[in-house]
């Protein structure tokens, strides 16, 4: 069930994305390719790339370097000149963003290793110390020490206490510094290593204070502090919603300390993708992670390939296969695939699937790593999926009986009454989620019957699949979601 609301809310990269896929799509049609139809095209690229804040040398190479490439005798003499093209497109997008696969970690340097954060005030970089922190506890089973070096904040001393008490809680390995009041950042710092080396701690990671914007105080004092700590990675915190004062920062904390990576935050907000593009080519530093929110668990390796892919438009199904496998109850989806796939679904599996996608995260985000959504997410314009209906959704089916949660067809006027009553809603909001579980129980039949290959070629691509979702609420042309 798709399900939307009209709140404009662009995710990363999408605007870019829909303008490089118009115009590889324009290439491919063409035919033969004739070197003005590539300037035209390139021409779209640069404007493109522009309204998305990345960085003019960067899009004057990037431009340049497809650009000479595309032109070459056996581009416009191949037979599918427009995929040649495509593919060039790609390989060069993979360059801008660093290269093919992810960024590891350096921790090759003897224990206790030290993990210097750095960035502005409010770029995140302590719920991401916090992240990774967890990261390195609970997959690779670090023992982590956190340490705070902002004294001009106390609360920001006390926000990494607490997100080390709370990764604790989940994998044993992860405590924070103690606090001692009147020591220096410096004085921090060399503390944390010695508690680091007497207490046998794997990592430790030195969260430096922020300023609100770049001074020559903060550069000196992360300076002292770096080169007392000698760090084996020095990650600055980036803010992808800043655009291009995100790279701006970047360069002005690499040339003034030097850093060896990037975590970019806000990665789930309404930018443009700029600073993503733009940030390995001024700094020549890589971007290691991304965060898209405040759990803790929000932190991806990045990975410029599946990037590139996404905008444009092929989908990272990679990532969303190692989404799924790190999130998902795999074994109760597999007990509620077999019921769907038998036509057996019934509503207590309908909230069973609601929790396995809470998990997931954002709809529009799972549906941006699947190869030909854009035209799908085209057609829905400015809307965004509203996973807030899903709460009431639970609460309505919360208040049925265990025999109406198995079969809905039982309720009728005075049970849909009862129901709504018990969970606060109205009876036509009843009426609607049955209507839409009964939609639902009707395409999985349809499933039952065909087979997920003859359901595929009767979808035939995106466009198959909003045909298949028309009607429904909020879809397009369908009736609008309650709140």
């Amino acid at each position: 069930m798709a399900l939307f609301c009209c709140d404009k809310v662009v995710p990363l990269f999408d605007r870019l994305s829909g303008k490089m896929s118009g115009v590889l799509e324009g290439l491919s049609r063409n035919g033969k390719l004739s070197e003005d139809d590539v300037t035209e095209a390139m021409r779209e690229v640069r404007l493109a790339m522009l309204e998305a804040d990345v960085a003019l040398p960067v899009v004057r190479s990037f431009v340049n370097n497809v650009r000479e490439r595309a032109v070459g005798q056996e581009v416009l003499e191949s037979v599918s000149p427009g995929q040649v093209v495509a593919k060039i497109v790609n390989d060069a997008l993979i360059d801008a963003l660093g290269g093919a696969g992810a960024t590891p970690l350096n921790l090759s340097a003897s224990a206790p290793v030290p993990i210097l954060m750095v960035g502005l005030q409010g770029s995140g970089k302590t719920t991401t110390s916090g992240k990774i922190a967890l990261r390195l506890s609970s997959r690779e089973r670090k023992k982590v020490l956190l340490a705070s070096l902002d004294v001009q904040r106390p609360a920001a001393q006390l926000q990494l206490q607490q997100l080390a008490e709370r990764v604790n809680a989940s994998t044993g390995l992860v405590t924070s510094l103690p606090i001692v009041a009147g020591q220096s950042p410096v004085e921090i710092a060399q503390r944390a290593l010695d508690v680091g080396r007497r207490e046998g701690y794997d990592i430790v990671i030195l969260d430096t204070a922020g300023r609100l914007s770049i001074d020559e105080a903060l550069m000196e004092e992360v300076r002292q502090i770096r080169a007392v700590s000698n760090p084996a990675e020095t990650l600055l915190v980036a803010d992808a919603m800043t655009g291009q004062d995100a790279v701006n920062t970047a360069q002005a904390f690499n040339e003034a300390v030097g850093i060896t990576g990037v975590v970019m935050s806000r990665m789930d907000g309404d930018a443009r993708g700029g600073a993503v593009l733009s940030m390995k080519a001024i700094t020549g530093a890589p971007i290691k992670f991304t965060g898209a929110g405040e759990k803790l668990e929000a932190l991806n390796e990045f990975h410029p390939e599946r990037v590139a892919g996404r905008i444009l438009g092929l989908g990272d199904v990679a990532g969303l296969v190692e989404k799924a496998s790190e999130t998902l109850d795999h074994e109760e989806g597999e007990r509620v695939a077999k019921k769907m796939l038998a036509g057996k679904f019934d509503l207590d599996d309908y909230v069973s699937q609601i929790n396995q996608i809470n998990r997931m995260g954002s709809i529009s985000g799972i549906l941006g790593m699947l190869p030909g959504m854009g035209k799908l997410k085209d057609m829905l314009g400015d809307k965004e999926i509203d996973q807030s209906i899903f709460v009431r959704h639970k609460a309505i089916i919360s208040s049925m009986t265990k025999k109406e949660r198995k079969t809905p067809a039982i309720i009728k006027a005075s049970r849909k009454k009862r129901i709504a009553a018990g969970s606060g809603t109205s009876v036509q909001e009843v009426n609607r989620l049955l209507k839409q579980f009964d939609d639902m129980s009707t395409m999985m039949k349809r499933i039952s019957k065909m087979g997920l290959g003859g359901l595929m070629r009767g979808m035939g691509g995106a466009g198959g699949l909003a045909d298949m979702m028309k009607g429904m609420p909020g879809g397009p042309g369908g009736r609008p979601p309650f709140r």
